[in-house]
């Protein structure tokens, strides 16, 4: 729909936009708006701001949200809706912001527009414009929901997949849990790191914790392995488990090119070995 000089909506607004932000900001605080004295000051200028935009974009080509002159009031709402995401709203909670703004527009049409037919069609175009912007609101927070549900699970894999020191030139890499290739990635990523730092030249990769190993999983470390040599440094995987070997064997896997043991002991032993150390009775008991 155009913005015309004759358009009611566009009208009542312009005209009451300073009483329209009052009831508005009462209508947030009625819903239940969290916040402090500060909050409730940054919001009191997000409306304000965002109440400015819209009589902006109203004066562009339409009133349905989706001419160019509407860019600002769908920043605000962008800004808004990534604060409120982070923040811990709800998706209600967020979305009520733009749905409040209904009851003061609704009760300024009333009292300016006498004539029922174009009370209606006042109605239905404020309806379609803040309906339009709640849901771009609701698309919004859910985007950067995902982002941050993302970002976290990134996180957690860093922190699932720690890279220590045994011994001089030795690393140990334990895993925990089902590995896939985001995680292989993550793996990978850590444990190159790591041996780049530490100038290590043997890497245990422990599977005690892995429940499963099918051919994706062998590949998988397979791929670990591989990328390890390309550093320089030689891998040991242990937790080689009865069922894990069936499994292996079954599958065709072939690890004839790595060397593996049952227990993560096992492998520090060959691991010392390679290396040249070696732990005296004396060191342990004195450890």
């Amino acid at each position: 729909m155009k913005a015309t000089a004759g358009n009611p909506l566009v009208e009542v607004l312009r005209r009451h936009e300073a009483g329209i932000l009052a009831d508005w900001l009462k209508e947030q605080a009625r819903s239940g708006t969290r916040g402090d004295a500060a909050q409730d000051n940054e919001m009191r200028t997000t409306s304000r701001e965002f109440l400015a935009a819209i009589n902006d974009g109203l004066a562009g080509d339409d009133v349905d949200g989706t001419g160019p002159r509407w860019a600002r009031a769908m920043e605000i709402l962008s800004a808004l809706s990534a604060s409120r995401a982070t923040q811990g709203y709800s998706p209600s909670e967020t979305a009520t912001f733009v749905f409040s703004l209904k009851q003061p527009v609704f009760a300024r049409l009333r009292s300016e527009i006498a004539d029922a037919a174009t009370l209606a069609e006042a109605f239905w175009t404020a309806t379609r414009l803040i309906d339009r912007l709640g849901l771009f609101t609701t698309e919004a927070y859910q985007r950067t929901r995902e982002e941050v549900i993302a970002r976290q699970q990134r996180e957690l894999l860093e922190l699932s997949t720690p890279v220590v020191e045994l011994w001089k030139d030795i690393l140990a890499l334990p895993l925990i849990g089902t590995l896939d290739s985001s995680r292989t990635q993550v793996v990978m990523e850590s444990l190159l790191e790591k041996i780049v730092a530490s100038g290590a030249s043997i890497a245990i990769i422990d599977i005690t914790g892995v429940p499963t190993v099918d051919t994706l999983v062998a590949q998988h470390l397979m791929k670990t392995v591989a990328a390890a040599r390309l550093m320089g440094a030689d891998c040991i995987i242990s937790g080689i488990r009865p069922q894990i070997a069936q499994t292996i064997v079954h599958l065709g896997v072939d690890l004839s090119q790595v060397t593996t043991k049952a227990s993560l002991a096992d492998a520090f032993l060959v691991a010392l070995a390679r290396s040249g150390s070696r732990i005296e009775a004396g060191q342990a008991e004195a450890a």
